[in-house]
């Protein structure tokens, strides 16, 4: 039998799965038709893919309960991000997600690593880092391919 390392799916509880994944396409994803159902969207991303569940419902799936979750627009601990090849690519998706209705956090800038990022929270407060990473070059795929 073979393991695997890694992380194959991310899931974010949403307040309003077709709302949420409206939002996604106008970033330009792609909905997956075929795995993709009412309550649940996926989207794939490179070596991973994106579901986007009902919140209350990946709570209850969890084990946890519902009303134990953190109200939104609470900080979660959590951002995700994504890496592009340049700076101009960086401010293209920050836009990109600001006529989607994605609240800027974070405009994009220089980064104290030597980078170049912004931050947006999607809809549902989920936070994005969008950023250029020289030191972490980029595959063909778009999969980030980190030194050893």
């Amino acid at each position: 039998m073979k393991f695997y390392s890694g992380v194959t799916l991310v899931t974010l509880g949403v307040e309003n799965v077709e709302r949420a994944s409206v939002f996604y396409e106008s970033l330009g994803w792609r909905r997956s038709k075929g795995a993709s159902q009412p309550a649940i969207t996926f989207f794939a991303l490179n070596t991973l893919a994106l579901a986007l569940f009902p919140r209350d419902a990946l709570a209850a799936d969890s084990g946890i309960d519902p009303g134990r979750l953190a109200p939104l627009g609470t900080f979660s601990g959590v951002a995700l991000a994504q890496n592009h090849g340049s700076r101009a690519a960086v401010n293209s998706v920050i836009a990109q997600a600001r006529a989607a209705g994605a609240t800027i956090v974070q405009p994009p800038r220089d980064a104290d690593w030597g980078g170049y990022h912004g931050v947006f929270a999607d809809l549902d407060g989920h936070v994005w880092e969008i950023c250029f990473n020289p030191f972490f070059p980029l595959a063909a795929d778009g999969s980030v391919t980190l030194p050893l």
